[in-house]
């Protein structure tokens, strides 16, 4: 049996205390069946987004909540939800309040495609930002939680709680079968197991977790529960216009879009056999066209991961930390592992220490699906790439050079500027997955390509990507003419980037990607 969000809530808070912040959702392109799907879902489920948020008292404590309804769509998360979040993250930061996170989903909305896939980010940087005002963050995971969900915000806690024989993993039984022909090892993506292998806090049924938070709280705030404050309330019109406008002061900057490309099948799907060759240029192509290399390996702490690359290196003549996917390393299912990402987190560490611009190359078949990854806290530390990148202070730069599958893509994605390659593309799962997930065969993958806008032009025009440099036709028939392109570009992009004060970067980063999908506010 699911809790509900209104049942999680329900036991979770004091009795009547929870007051609603939500707001009708947002409106949001969608296809005559889309838009059924949704109704049918709002019926079903007694909710109309598949997240609920608000404010209620823990104890007789004013606390912010989210809590996922798994009922509406299976708790997935596309533009609408995100905004939700997001405002409800950004409203908890302004008031003060602490804030409670209940997500139950299976990630990404997949009929809204890569735009729903990149909001992750958004509310991974409205957490990030909630975090770094000295305010807590407590999630309580329920069944299930999978996917982007538990990769971003899922993963984000100060401390972290999930109800007992929860579901949690990064990529769900079902694709995992579809893409290797072979079922996941049981009892890997369970609560219980996850406790055990240190990823997340303990696991406990919602009244023991109130008890839990309610302990936190007070350890949090320094002060007794009777002397806690109460945050002055502010208004929903300007909870609501500070969440979509932003400051006034903060503006995203401007980047290269282009009109909207067709969504052409054929094209498409070319594109993502075409990045698929072997012989594709990649990472260390680019290297060989820079000067000063000094190749680096691993974390720092033990680790290293022959799937990714991390050196200093000038781009024509421009210093600066590269990091990013080795395709000639990657085999099967030996694709980059929670070292990777640590080792990725390395390298954003260092950019900011040494205040050098990161360029980071985006080229995955996917991050690792197997056992000693999800218990090496594969999911969390992709979250933490994410909110990573989305603070750091200094300029960067991210390279979508041929593919770009899950959240291994995505923890490399939020940069101040997006270059990416013709055929390269960015989606939540690879087309084969996604349509496992919506038509339970791998039949539909070039169909499911097109529609979920994958492609380099549709990420253009999506303001994901910023800029398109030529393969001519292909990067693999010119490897040598198509990494002199890409490397001339990126300087260019670094020219132009270091000449803004980091901290006016730092904020329309931020800018950016908290209003990527949101209709009417590019």
């Amino acid at each position: 049996m699911r809790i509900s969000a209104r049942e999680l809530l329900g036991q979770l808070l004091d009795a009547e205390s929870f007051v609603s912040w939500d707001r009708p959702p947002l409106a949001v392109p969608a296809s005559e069946q889309y838009r059924e799907d949704l109704r049918k879902a709002a019926v079903a489920s007694g909710t109309d987004e598949a997240v609920l948020t608000g404010e209620g008292l823990l104890r007789g404590r004013r606390v912010a909540v989210i809590a996922c309804e798994f009922g509406f769509l299976a708790g997935s998360i596309g533009v609408a939800a995100a905004e939700r979040i997001v405002a409800a993250v950004e409203r908890a930061t302004e008031l003060g309040l602490p804030l409670i996170a209940s997500p139950t989903s299976g990630g990404t909305r997949m009929q809204e495609g890569t735009v729903a896939f990149v909001q992750m980010v958004k509310i991974a940087g409205a957490v990030a930002e909630h975090k770094t005002s000295g305010l807590p963050y407590v999630v309580y995971l329920r069944n299930p939680t999978m996917g982007g969900v538990f990769a971003s915000w899922g993963s984000l806690g100060h401390i972290t709680f999930a109800e007992p024989g929860a579901l949690i993993g990064f990529l769900g039984p079902r694709v995992y079968k579809a893409l290797y022909g072979a079922d996941f090892p049981e009892g890997v993506q369970t609560a219980e197991n996850l406790y055990r292998s240190g990823v997340i806090d303990g696991v406990v049924p919602v009244s023991v977790f109130r008890r839990i938070a309610h302990r936190a709280l007070s350890v949090f705030s320094g002060v007794p529960i009777a002397d806690s404050v109460v945050a002055p309330e502010v208004s929903n019109d300007r909870a609501s216009s500070a969440a979509v406008k932003g400051d006034s002061d903060v503006q995203a900057l401007p980047h290269r879009s282009g009109s909207v490309a067709p969504e052409d099948e054929t094209d498409t799907w070319h594109s993502v056999l075409t990045s698929r060759r072997p012989d594709r240029p990649g990472i260390r192509d680019l290297l060989r066209h820079v000067t000063q290399r000094v190749p680096l390996s691993g974390t720092g702490q033990g680790e290293s991961d022959r799937t990714v690359v991390l050196a200093l290196a000038r781009f024509r003549g421009r210093p600066c930390v590269v990091f990013g996917h080795d395709r000639s390393n990657q085999r099967g299912e030996n694709t980059m592992g929670p070292a990777a990402l640590r080792e990725a987190r390395r390298s954003m560490a260092l950019a900011e220490e040494l205040r050098l611009p990161l360029v980071l190359v985006i080229d995955t078949v996917g991050a690792a699906l197997s056992k000693e990854a999800e218990e090496r806290g594969l999911a969390p530390e992709i979250a933490r790439c994410i909110a990573d990148l989305v603070t750091v202070r200094t300029p960067t730069v991210a390279v979508l050079l041929g593919q770009g599958t899950g959240g291994g893509a995505l923890a490399l994605l939020p940069a101040d500027r997006v270059l990416a390659a013709t055929h390269a593309w960015l989606a939540p799962l690879p087309p084969e997955g996604a349509s496992a997930i919506v038509y339970r065969d791998t039949g539909h993958a070039p169909e499911l390509a097109a529609a979920q806008r994958i492609g380099a032009e549709q990420l253009r025009a999506d303001g994901i990507v910023d800029r398109i440099v030529a393969e001519l036709p292909d990067a693999a028939d010119e490897p040598h003419d198509f990494a002199h392109r890409m490397v001339s570009a990126v300087a260019e992009e670094l020219a132009d980037l270091t000449a803004i004060d980091p901290a006016r970067l730092r904020r329309s980063r931020g800018a950016r990607y908290r209003r990527l999908g949101v209709p009417g506010s590019r």
